[in-house]
């Protein structure tokens, strides 16, 4: 007896129980308000990790052999969109090593799509479309993000459902986490029992394949409320660079006052700094080109370059101004290098490649693709294992008959 209490001694009873029980509690009503919208951010994530990829097999023609010889300057590119698109400005090209160049013409959002083959000037495709008309991953991105409503509205829905699935991802490591640990319960944990009940089946899906899938998703959720939520994305790089407050943005402008003193035009003035960029990164496999908008005095002509391809977190983006084609230093964390930034800035820079899986390259993406695809399931199969123990706690007046009897006949 005395050993006994000796056991029990500074021990709470129930404390786990308790635990348990509001852990259970916030799980269920929390992924009931989320489902729906977690379901859709998955799937449409899922959809989007391999866009480039299924372009790729849906377009054959835009794979373009690399060749051991320069590609077509910008000004060139731009002289056959005017030709293609006559007095429709270029907004922004893309270089892309092994793919066609591409072009947008016209407005920045929507516009002209132009294809080129960019060592032969070759127009492989041209696609133009209506105002506030999108392609189908553009479709997809905007159900991921806003959910195909207003901006205001459906992105504050997408980002505090993604932090209520965070939570439901923690509470539901604990409902998984067996009291003891024995041949028994890891069976039951790690494994799911194909020839059981469908009810059991339901069961496993949802506990063994969340559990295989929780840290995945829990990096995808965090790392995907960092583009929506701005409370998360400041304290998020405030504890990752040891209590650092997040620079505010800040536009590379053009001066102004300088307007006309250069005697270029706007496709020589691209051809320089695309140039003095490709300098600096000569084994870069891709370049972005932002166009300035000639009609805005104020506006930069802005440079990205890939140095790796397939991945985004190294990439170098250099601003410069229209007028004078001098470096503008815009936002400091912008502008900074890869390799010069802290383990904060380094983490913040790989945010979109952690959300997409492609940190790892295609096998990261194929893990972010099963990740995202089980967490859509799991809103259906929490429903399930909720609506059949509803189901069971109601008994049927036929139940309750045949109980009475029995009671009566003993």
């Amino acid at each position: 007896m005395q050993k006994n209490k000796k056991a029990t001694a500074g021990k709470k009873p129930g404390s786990r129980s308790l635990f348990y029980k509001i852990s259970a509690w916030l799980h269920l009503w929390l992924g009931l308000v989320s489902g729906i919208v977690v379901i859709i951010v998955c799937l449409t994530g899922c959809i989007w990790v391999f866009n480039e990829e299924i372009t790729g097999l849906l377009e054959p023609e835009t794979k373009i052999v690399h060749q051991d010889k320069p590609v077509l300057k910008p000004s060139a590119l731009i002289a056959i969109a005017a030709r293609e698109y006559p007095g429709q400005q270029v907004g922004y090209m893309f270089y892309k090593d092994g793919k066609a160049a591409e072009l947008n013409v016209g407005a920045r959002r929507g516009g002209s799509t132009i294809k080129v083959n960019p060592y032969t000037g070759e127009v492989i495709s041209k696609v133009t479309r209506k105002p506030g008309e999108v392609n189908f991953f553009r479709w997809v991105l905007n159900g991921h993000r806003f959910l195909w409503m207003p901006f205001k509205i459906g992105r504050p829905i997408v980002n505090y459902s993604t932090l209520i699935c965070v939570i439901t991802l923690l509470t539901g490591l604990v409902l998984w986490w067996p009291k003891k640990w024995n041949k028994s319960t890891r069976q039951q944990s790690f494994t799911i029992k194909w020839g059981a009940s469908t009810k059991r089946v339901n069961y496993d899906l949802h506990n063994v394949l969340g559990f295989y899938a929780l840290l995945v998703l829990f990096a995808i959720g965090c790392t995907g409320m960092v583009y929506g939520l701005e409370w998360w994305s400041k304290g998020t790089y405030w504890v990752t660079t040891g209590g650092r407050s997040m620079p505010s943005y800040k536009e590379a402008v053009s001066d102004s006052l300088q307007a006309g003193k250069l005697q270029l035009t706007m496709a020589q003035r691209v051809d320089a700094v695309w140039e003095a960029t490709a300098a600096r990164h000569p084994a870069s496999k891709g370049f972005y080109i932002g166009i300035a908008d000639t009609a805005k005095a104020g506006s930069s002509i802005m440079v990205i370059a890939y140095p790796s391809k397939g991945k985004f977190y190294d990439l170098q983006r250099y601003s410069y101004d229209q007028h004078t084609l001098a470096q503008i230093k815009g936002d400091p964390e912008s502008a900074m290098s890869y390799a010069e930034a802290d383990f904060g800035g380094k983490l913040r820079r790989m945010n979109y490649d952690i959300h997409v899986g492609s940190i790892l390259g295609l096998p990261g993406k194929v893990l972010a693709f099963f990740a995202s695809l089980i967490g859509a399931t799991l809103p259906v199969t929490g429903f399930i294992i909720w609506w059949g123990k509803g189901k069971k706690k109601k008994k049927t007046p036929a139940q309750k008959t045949i109980k009475t009897v029995a009671a009566s006949i003993n």
